[in-house]
Protein backbone atom coordinates (compact mmCIF):
# COMPACT_ATOMS: atom_id res chain seq x y z
CA UNK A 1 0.00 0.00 0.00
CA UNK A 2 2.06 3.07 -0.94
CA UNK A 3 1.45 6.44 1.34
CA UNK A 4 -1.10 9.07 1.10
CA UNK A 5 0.53 12.24 0.62
CA UNK A 6 -1.54 15.17 2.52
CA UNK A 7 -4.08 17.11 0.08
CA UNK A 8 -3.28 14.84 -3.06
CA UNK A 9 -6.73 13.55 -2.72
CA UNK A 10 -8.71 16.95 -2.21
CA UNK A 11 -6.64 18.99 -4.54
CA UNK A 12 -8.65 20.83 -6.50
CA UNK A 13 -6.55 20.54 -9.81
CA UNK A 14 -6.68 16.31 -8.82
CA UNK A 15 -9.15 14.87 -11.18
CA UNK A 16 -11.36 11.79 -10.65
CA UNK A 17 -8.75 9.40 -12.65
CA UNK A 18 -6.12 10.15 -10.98
CA UNK A 19 -7.56 9.11 -7.63
CA UNK A 20 -7.01 5.54 -7.01
CA UNK A 21 -9.88 3.63 -7.25
CA UNK A 22 -11.22 0.66 -4.79
CA UNK A 23 -10.94 -2.60 -6.59
CA UNK A 24 -13.69 -3.96 -4.68
CA UNK A 25 -17.56 -3.36 -5.41
CA UNK A 26 -19.40 -1.61 -1.93
CA UNK A 27 -21.93 -2.87 -0.21
CA UNK A 28 -25.25 -0.95 0.32
CA UNK A 29 -25.19 -0.58 4.05
CA UNK A 30 -21.92 0.80 3.66
CA UNK A 31 -23.09 3.56 0.54
CA UNK A 32 -26.12 4.45 2.94
CA UNK A 33 -23.54 5.35 5.43
CA UNK A 34 -21.19 7.14 3.22
CA UNK A 35 -24.06 9.14 1.58
CA UNK A 36 -25.32 10.20 5.17
CA UNK A 37 -21.66 10.91 6.37
CA UNK A 38 -21.56 13.61 2.90
CA UNK A 39 -24.88 15.12 3.56
CA UNK A 40 -24.44 15.44 7.38
CA UNK A 41 -21.79 17.62 5.80
CA UNK A 42 -23.62 19.36 3.12
CA UNK A 43 -25.07 23.18 3.70
CA UNK A 44 -28.68 24.22 3.34
CA UNK A 45 -30.19 20.51 2.90
CA UNK A 46 -33.39 22.04 2.63
CA UNK A 47 -36.46 19.35 1.20
CA UNK A 48 -39.52 20.94 -0.13
CA UNK A 49 -42.88 19.90 -0.87
CA UNK A 50 -44.25 19.71 -4.75
CA UNK A 51 -45.54 22.56 -4.31
CA UNK A 52 -42.72 25.00 -2.97
CA UNK A 53 -40.45 22.98 -5.94
CA UNK A 54 -42.78 24.22 -8.20
CA UNK A 55 -43.32 27.52 -7.07
CA UNK A 56 -39.44 28.17 -6.90
CA UNK A 57 -39.11 26.55 -10.57
CA UNK A 58 -41.65 28.97 -12.07
CA UNK A 59 -39.53 32.02 -10.17
CA UNK A 60 -36.35 30.44 -10.91
CA UNK A 61 -37.06 30.00 -14.92
CA UNK A 62 -34.65 33.59 -16.12
CA UNK A 63 -33.10 33.01 -19.32
CA UNK A 64 -29.59 32.96 -18.48
CA UNK A 65 -29.06 36.27 -20.44
CA UNK A 66 -31.82 38.10 -19.22
CA UNK A 67 -29.71 37.35 -15.57
CA UNK A 68 -26.51 38.41 -16.91
CA UNK A 69 -28.26 41.73 -17.92
CA UNK A 70 -29.83 42.06 -14.29
CA UNK A 71 -26.30 40.99 -12.56
CA UNK A 72 -24.95 44.02 -14.81
CA UNK A 73 -27.26 46.41 -13.42
CA UNK A 74 -25.84 46.06 -10.17
CA UNK A 75 -22.56 46.36 -11.08
CA UNK A 76 -23.78 48.88 -13.59
CA UNK A 77 -25.19 51.25 -9.94
CA UNK A 78 -24.01 51.61 -6.11
CA UNK A 79 -27.43 52.54 -5.92
CA UNK A 80 -28.74 49.36 -6.68
CA UNK A 81 -26.56 47.49 -4.84
CA UNK A 82 -27.32 49.36 -1.89
CA UNK A 83 -31.25 49.37 -2.54
CA UNK A 84 -31.13 45.53 -2.83
CA UNK A 85 -28.93 45.02 -0.47
CA UNK A 86 -26.52 42.58 -2.62
CA UNK A 87 -22.91 44.20 -3.99
CA UNK A 88 -22.28 42.79 -7.43
CA UNK A 89 -19.08 40.65 -5.85
CA UNK A 90 -21.71 37.95 -3.82
CA UNK A 91 -24.13 38.03 -6.32
CA UNK A 92 -21.46 36.65 -8.77
CA UNK A 93 -20.13 34.18 -6.03
CA UNK A 94 -23.97 33.22 -5.50
CA UNK A 95 -24.02 32.71 -9.22
CA UNK A 96 -20.21 30.86 -8.80
CA UNK A 97 -22.02 28.75 -6.39
CA UNK A 98 -24.75 27.83 -7.99
CA UNK A 99 -23.05 26.47 -11.30
CA UNK A 100 -20.89 24.70 -9.04
CA UNK A 101 -23.80 22.50 -7.08
CA UNK A 102 -25.62 22.09 -10.10
CA UNK A 103 -22.86 20.14 -10.88
CA UNK A 104 -23.19 18.10 -8.42
CA UNK A 105 -26.81 17.64 -8.93
CA UNK A 106 -26.09 16.46 -12.25
CA UNK A 107 -23.85 13.91 -11.15
CA UNK A 108 -26.14 12.87 -8.24
CA UNK A 109 -28.65 12.25 -10.79
CA UNK A 110 -26.10 10.01 -12.93
CA UNK A 111 -25.46 8.11 -9.99
CA UNK A 112 -29.33 7.67 -8.81
CA UNK A 113 -29.82 6.45 -12.54
CA UNK A 114 -27.37 4.43 -12.56
CA UNK A 115 -28.31 2.40 -8.54
CA UNK A 116 -31.80 2.23 -9.79
CA UNK A 117 -31.19 0.43 -13.34
CA UNK A 118 -29.14 -1.52 -11.81
CA UNK A 119 -31.80 -2.77 -9.08
CA UNK A 120 -33.89 -2.70 -11.56
CA UNK A 121 -32.08 -5.33 -13.46
CA UNK A 122 -31.97 -7.37 -9.72
CA UNK A 123 -35.84 -7.16 -9.35
CA UNK A 124 -36.53 -8.19 -13.17
CA UNK A 125 -33.46 -11.03 -13.00
CA UNK A 126 -35.37 -12.17 -9.30
CA UNK A 127 -38.74 -12.38 -11.53
CA UNK A 128 -37.52 -14.42 -13.73
CA UNK A 129 -36.06 -16.76 -10.79
CA UNK A 130 -39.00 -16.62 -9.22
CA UNK A 131 -41.46 -17.77 -12.33
CA UNK A 132 -38.66 -20.01 -12.78
CA UNK A 133 -38.93 -21.52 -9.68
CA UNK A 134 -42.85 -21.73 -9.91
CA UNK A 135 -42.99 -22.86 -13.43
CA UNK A 136 -40.99 -26.23 -12.07
CA UNK A 137 -43.13 -26.46 -8.75
CA UNK A 138 -46.02 -26.90 -10.58
CA UNK A 139 -44.65 -29.54 -12.70
CA UNK A 140 -43.22 -31.37 -9.88
CA UNK A 141 -45.88 -31.31 -7.70
CA UNK A 142 -47.69 -33.80 -10.40
CA UNK A 143 -45.53 -36.37 -8.60
CA UNK A 144 -46.48 -38.04 -5.41
CA UNK A 145 -42.92 -37.76 -4.49
CA UNK A 146 -43.10 -33.84 -4.31
CA UNK A 147 -45.52 -33.87 -2.14
CA UNK A 148 -43.30 -31.09 0.02
CA UNK A 149 -43.98 -28.40 -2.80
CA UNK A 150 -47.59 -28.65 -2.61
CA UNK A 151 -47.93 -26.22 0.20
CA UNK A 152 -45.47 -23.67 -1.07
CA UNK A 153 -47.00 -23.69 -4.53
CA UNK A 154 -50.39 -23.42 -3.38
CA UNK A 155 -49.27 -20.53 -1.98
CA UNK A 156 -47.89 -18.79 -4.54
CA UNK A 157 -51.02 -19.47 -6.82
CA UNK A 158 -53.16 -18.15 -4.00
CA UNK A 159 -51.15 -14.96 -3.86
CA UNK A 160 -50.67 -14.48 -7.67
CA UNK A 161 -54.59 -14.40 -7.53
CA UNK A 162 -55.15 -11.84 -5.02
CA UNK A 163 -52.41 -9.72 -6.81
CA UNK A 164 -54.17 -9.79 -10.30
CA UNK A 165 -57.29 -8.94 -8.13
CA UNK A 166 -58.29 -5.45 -9.82
CA UNK A 167 -59.91 -2.79 -6.40
CA UNK A 168 -63.42 -2.65 -7.41
CA UNK A 169 -63.68 0.81 -9.75
CA UNK A 170 -64.78 3.56 -7.14
CA UNK A 171 -68.08 5.40 -8.01
CA UNK A 172 -66.86 8.43 -9.81
CA UNK A 173 -69.76 10.73 -9.81
CA UNK A 174 -71.25 11.76 -13.30
CA UNK A 175 -70.10 14.74 -14.94
CA UNK A 176 -72.54 17.58 -13.98
CA UNK A 177 -74.50 18.74 -17.52
CA UNK A 178 -73.44 21.82 -19.24
CA UNK A 179 -75.97 24.02 -18.35
CA UNK A 180 -75.83 26.85 -21.08
CA UNK A 181 -76.06 30.76 -19.93
CA UNK A 182 -79.17 32.19 -19.07
CA UNK A 183 -80.34 35.50 -20.63
CA UNK A 184 -81.15 37.96 -18.23
CA UNK A 185 -84.88 38.65 -17.80
CA UNK A 186 -85.27 42.32 -19.37
CA UNK A 187 -87.13 43.23 -16.12
CA UNK A 188 -84.93 41.78 -13.92
CA UNK A 189 -82.80 44.61 -12.39
CA UNK A 190 -79.15 44.92 -12.49
CA UNK A 191 -76.34 44.54 -9.53
CA UNK A 192 -73.19 46.03 -9.96
CA UNK A 193 -70.33 44.39 -7.75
Amino acid sequence: MQPIIQGTLNSPTTTTADTPQPDTTLLPELVIDQLRAIRSQLPEIAPLTSRQRTAMRKRAQVPTEVLQASISVIGASDVVASAIKQPVGGVHALQDESNRWSAVEDELKALLNGVSGANLHRREHLALIGAQAYAIGTQLVRDPANVLLVPHVQEVKRLKKLAQRKKSPETTPAPAPQSTPQQPLLDAPKVEV
